[in-house]
């Protein structure tokens, strides 16, 4: 493996995810997405995955690595770890009238993805309802450029104030909007809905942020906002934090929505009543 490039930053990621159950599982599958790919904004060195049974992987269209597995027989407590060695790249490709960076995020040769443009229809989770389409118009009356995106980010991040416990995984952008507070995941969506309803492609983004500061780490997530469909160009912003992704940002997965790119889903026979457990370290590496 060639050393890395002394532009990059590396990080060595854990990811540890522990369901426990008041009463055995009779059956149960997941759908994960907890390996990263390389691509345009970070390379992967190596990961690893461990999981229940045998999971199997596969590209999905969005070109996301999925693992699926069963659990078929009775279970109290389900485990699932990954770890691994991510690159994140400097910024770099094409550069907007105002010095920013956006991204190529075409698919390699031989890869069927879905057009950027699949991005435009709404969902459950993000659709826009009228004050939402009216507090976001104003910041891109003038056109979509990165600015104004950016502008439109930090007065979502004003209108829907960073604030735990206040919405759940099945909070949609309209409730959060409505509701004034959230966490990364509904800031991402409403960003996703009101850019959707203006008729921007937009799409949801899984991953993890790293902050030195922070005691207890956790997934993150942001939005990839299209700025022209038929070259694949993106810029991806980050809500909570008012700003472009940069050397502190690894990407997961990105979907329509936080249901298309949650780091684990599934349905369950039996189990009663369902704790989580999730642990996340992330630790740079000297180059």
């Amino acid at each position: 493996m060639p050393p890395p490039r002394p532009d990059t930053v590396k990080y060595k990621i854990h990811h540890h995810t522990v369901y426990r159950y008041t009463e055995p599982v009779r059956r149960s599958v997941h759908e994960v997405h907890l390996q990263p790919r390389s691509g345009p904004l970070q390379t992967v060195d190596y990961w690893q995955l461990s999981t229940p049974g045998n999971p199997s992987a596969a590209r999905d269209g969005f070109g996301n690595i999925v693992h699926n597995f069963t659990v078929a027989g009775p279970a109290s407590t389900i485990a699932i770890e990954a770890s691994g060695e991510v690159e994140v790249l400097p910024p770099h490709g094409e550069l907007d009238r105002d010095g920013h960076h956006a991204f190529c995020d075409a698919p390699p040769d031989g890869e069927a993805r879905v057009s950027p443009l699949y991005f435009l229809g709404s969902t459950p989770l993000t659709t826009a309802p009228a004050p939402m389409r009216a507090f976001a118009a104003p910041f891109l009356a003038a056109g979509h450029d990165i600015d104004a995106l950016l502008a439109l980010a930090r007065g979502i991040g004003e209108r829907v104030r960073y604030k735990p416990n206040t919405t759940d995984v099945g909070t949609s952008a309209a409730e959060a909007f409505a509701l004034g507070s959230g966490v990364c995941q509904d800031q991402a969506q409403v960003m996703v809905a009101a850019c959707r309803a203006l008729g921007i492609p937009a799409r949801y983004v899984s991953g993890y942020f790293y902050d030195p500061a922070a005691t207890e780490l956790a997934s993150h997530a942001w939005a990839d906002i299209c700025l022209d469909p038929a070259g694949q160009i993106w810029c991806s912003i980050d809500i909570t934090h008012g700003c472009l992704t940069d050397e502190r940002h690894i990407r997961l997965a990105v979907g329509r929505d936080y249901a298309s790119a949650a780091p684990v889903r599934g349905i369950r026979d039996g189990g009663g009543g369902e704790t989580l457990e999730v642990n996340v370290t992330i630790t740079p590496l000297s180059n």
